[in-house]
């Protein structure tokens, strides 16, 4: 009689199973197919203890489990179970990176992104203004491109088009600086009426294209030494004997020592040579304008007029001061009282003579401050004065055309907020840089030659400043000298042009002379504030 009571013992606990399972929130719901009404009842061929327990956990009859259950932890059953069935599913390819060299597209992108945060690439607002930074940028790309220009030949063709392109794209915010001017518009009922148009700006209208053909112009200058060189470089490491007995240039220590044959250049090379170097220099003369009208526009910052005396007799000193304001004034007087031989006195003397300027034109304008200066001299004197240092500094500047900016040029450049003045004068300044080295570099091919044909006037291969003669071509007029860059034609002359009777005088003796060349890498070259006028930097502010 066992038997039958087991076997509905265990009905009833099954049914009892089967009323908790029918639960939506009961736990053991899940393990139910839900079609036939069947459930599991443990794992397959477990004991029936075991399987009476679990029936047993899912309550008694009418009660309702709705406990939400913990995630499962990793490592579980649960995640290995879960990595077989993933790993059995193919896993979708990533998409291939690109190698080699970034495109174009990156490369604006992080050159922009580089300038919009002012080369502050942390984000924390550290960086500078962004005419400050488009200005530097040009700069160094510049340097990099430029920077190892040591001989005079072509420029490679890799580099030659990283600058193309790369100076494109930041001459390109130049596009979007622009300026409201009248214009005419016609109507539908044919009535004419005037509105307001947005064009480039007119400083950046006409000096960009003039610019631009500088910098085509130097480069093709560049492109016409190649298969043309009578001359050839050793290299600074070089035995010896391959550098001859030719005198070594302490100043120049860092360039490769220019050779030519024994008798020298041929006639027709040489007139060739020269005919570049006068055209490389239009260049430079043009390139040093447009930079000197670029920094005349530019604000002279607060910060800089701080840190002035207030009189030009401190900044002067009391000898210059006195040759200054003498009845009779000679440029060349004050220049010999000076010690200039060496560029840090040259640099010393022009910051000195700009400070005083500055000042002169300051109190000028400012016509009713309190301030005196000296002994109540007329605003008459204190013009003249000022004209007077300023002849001194134009004179500086084209005798030592390779010196370094001064205090005024780079506070300038460092306080500008004008993006499109810091376009132009980064880049003429650049241009100016460039043509001085390429003109630095014919020269010396020149004097080698000249070394060569005479050795008694080998010491002439050290380049002196220039001569009292050679300031008195300055320029008149900057405007003037950029339409006549514009008006220049590329070069089409060839060597055979240039052949005929030898002519035995020989400009390089005692032609104009070059300075000590600079880096562009580390050098800012100088500019010339006034081409012809008198007035300072402010007088049109």
């Amino acid at each position: 009689m066992a038997r039958p009571f087991q076997k509905i013992g265990l009905e009833r606990f099954s049914f009892r199973r089967r009323r908790s399972v029918s639960s939506p929130s009961s736990p053991l719901s899940l393990a139910s197919d839900g079609t036939d009404g069947s459930t599991m009842e443990g794992p397959p061929g477990a004991a029936p203890s075991t399987r009476r327990i679990l029936s047993r956990s899912c309550g008694s009859k009418g009660s309702r489990l709705s406990v939400d259950l913990p995630p499962p932890l990793a490592g579980g059953p649960s995640d290995k179970g879960a990595a077989r069935s993933s790993s059995s599913q193919a896993v979708p390819p990533r998409p291939a990176r690109h190698e080699g060299p970034p495109s174009d597209a990156e490369m604006v992108k992080e050159k922009f992104s580089k300038l919009l945060l002012g080369e502050d690439m942390s984000g924390t607002g550290k960086g500078v203004s962004s005419a400050l930074a488009l200005s530097n940028a040009i700069t160094n790309l510049a340097a990099s491109v430029f920077g190892e220009q040591r001989r005079l030949q072509p420029m490679a063709a890799d580099q030659k088009a990283r600058w193309q392109k790369e100076i494109d794209w930041l001459l390109s915010v130049a596009d979007y600086i622009v300026e409201f001017v009248p214009s005419q518009q016609m109507s539908d009922n044919g009535s004419c009426m005037e509105i307001m148009v947005t064009q480039q700006r007119q400083d950046l209208q006409m000096n960009i294209p003039a610019l631009r053909k500088l910098d085509g112009m130097l480069l093709e200058y560049l492109d016409s030494f190649k298969d043309r060189q009578e001359f050839w470089y050793v290299s600074k490491d070089a035995d010896e004997s391959e550098k001859g007995n030719m005198p070594r240039q302490d100043d120049k220590w860092w360039l490769p020592t220019v050779r030519v044959p024994l008798n020298g250049l041929s006639d027709a090379y040489r007139k060739w040579l020269q005919h570049q170097k006068d055209l490389v220099a239009q260049v430079l003369k043009a390139a040093m304008a447009i930079n000197a009208n670029i920094l005349m526009e530019m604000e002279v910052p607060e910060s800089y007029m701080e840190s002035l005396p207030k009189n030009g007799k401190s900044t002067l000193g009391e000898s210059m001061y006195k040759l200054i304001t003498d009845d009779y004034f000679d440029p060349e007087e004050l220049l010999s009282s000076v010690d200039l031989s060496n560029e840090h006195n040259i640099v010393d003397l022009k910051n000195r003579v700009e400070a005083s300027v500055v000042i002169w034109q300051k109190k000028m304008t400012n016509k009713d401050s309190k301030l005196s200066w000296g002994h109540g001299v007329s605003h008459e004197k204190r013009g003249m004065f000022e004209g007077r240092a300023e002849n001194v500094l134009l004179l500086i500047k084209h005798r030592y055309p390779g010196i370094a900016q001064s205090t005024l040029d780079i506070s300038k450049i460092q306080c500008n907020r004008d993006v499109g003045l810091a376009i132009l004068e980064s880049y003429s300044r650049t241009l100016e840089s460039l043509a001085f080295t390429v003109m630095s570099r014919i020269e010396d091919v020149l004097n080698v030659d000249l070394a060569t044909q005479d050795p008694n006037n080998a010491d002439s291969m050290r380049i002196p400043s220039l001569t009292s003669e050679d300031t008195d071509k300055v320029i008149s007029d900057a405007k003037a000298e950029v339409e006549k860059s514009r008006r220049m034609e590329p070069v089409t002359a060839t060597m055979y042009d240039f052949v005929g009777s030898r002519e035995h005088v020989k400009e390089g003796a005692n032609g104009p002379k070059l300075s000590k060349i600079s880096s562009i890498a580390t050098k800012r070259f100088s500019y010339l504030d006034n081409l012809g006028g008198t007035r300072s930097p402010i007088a049109r502010h």
